[in-house]
């Protein structure tokens, strides 16, 4: 088969996805796949093939390699943020019937959106932080935020990935600096309270065609909470698995798993939580987690003794045997 690996996107993330998609050309089976290295960039979307650069044909995502038109048979997604994490290209690869990896184009837009994703769950009695949104050129009462959440509250911007944009506020001077920070990233931001405990992740994924739970890690941060800084340039430790009791894990497990079927998940993703009081306080989703080689999800997937070019077999097979929405 054909596989395309895509990688890149449009958004401050791509640095990341393409560490991500080197991992994936990595563990892919050779002897059961050509491969092939997708770029989706501001620049262009185009295969990279030693030094050059193929362009793709948008009309049915194929290529010409010196003649011969190249057609892929399933897409490995790696893009985080837009287009690829935002249902955008999934809407696309449903269009002209392609099979792709991961969740559905629904399901990509929806946990894009960390508002819509805590207004879902909010239905599930999923423990949560108290939160206010808010979108640019509205009217903002610092005094009235710092009333309802508390200090120290955290500002984020509502679509956006790997902390970018997320700030701490610790009194209400640094409120505008935290706002500007937010909104350079998206109109629409998050403002939650504190949650005091300790944070993890946890790696979950359709295998076998059950829900599995890869891991619980937990994160120490060198840093005030787990930023940009934190997550990618070594100011954190990574502790697999947690340091939590096992009833404390077996919850933890449970709610992982509630939460991913509860927004019909499919492929690999990654929960963030904060344990406070042994309760899981849901923080949220990624559903294209990182795969570079400081990246979690990978990590996971060691500690619980799966094979990663197993795992990948696993995500190609899913994205083959799911048909798009319009041929249900």
């Amino acid at each position: 088969m054909n596989i395309a690996v895509v990688m890149g996107g449009y958004s401050d993330e791509s640095v990341i996805s393409l560490r991500s998609g080197q991992l994936i050309l990595n563990h892919l089976n050779k002897d059961k796949y050509q491969v092939f290295e997708v770029h989706i960039l501001n620049e262009g979307w185009y295969v990279k093939m030693d030094d050059k650069k193929l362009p793709i044909n948008r009309a049915d995502f194929s290529f010409d390699n010196n003649g011969t038109l190249v057609k892929f048979d399933v897409v490995v997604n790696t893009i985080h943020g837009t287009p690829g994490e935002d249902g955008h290209l999934q809407s696309y690869w449903e269009l002209i019937d392609l099979p792709y990896t991961g969740c559905g184009f629904y399901q990509s837009a929806l946990t894009f959106s960390k508002r819509d994703t805590l207004s879902v769950l909010g239905k599930f009695d999923i423990p949560k932080a108290n939160s206010i949104y808010l979108s640019k050129g509205q009217d903002i009462n610092g005094e009235k935020i710092a009333a309802t959440l508390g200090f120290p509250f955290f500002v984020k911007p509502n679509q956006s990935g790997s902390s970018l944009g997320v700030s701490m506020v610790k009194e209400l001077s640094e409120l505008d600096k935290a706002l500007d920070f937010a909104f350079a990233e998206d109109k629409d931001i998050l403002i939650e309270s504190q949650l005091k405990g300790t944070e993890i992740s946890v790696g979950v994924m359709k295998l076998n065609g059950k829900t599995k739970v890869l891991g619980i890690t937990e994160i120490v941060s060198g840093n005030d909470f787990f930023d940009y800084e934190a997550k990618y340039l070594g100011k954190s430790e990574e502790i697999t698995p947690a340091r939590l009791s096992s009833e404390v894990s077996e919850l933890v497990e449970k709610s992982a798993a509630k939460i991913y079927e509860a927004l019909g998940m499919q492929g690999f993703s990654r929960i963030d939580f904060i344990v406070m009081n042994d309760i899981p306080h849901f923080i949220e989703i990624n559903t294209n987690p990182g795969l570079s080689p400081q990246s979690i999800f990978p990590q996971q997937a060691a500690y619980a003794n799966l094979n990663f070019s197993d795992l990948l077999d696993n995500e190609i097979k899913l994205a083959l045997e799911r048909k798009p929405i319009w041929k249900k």
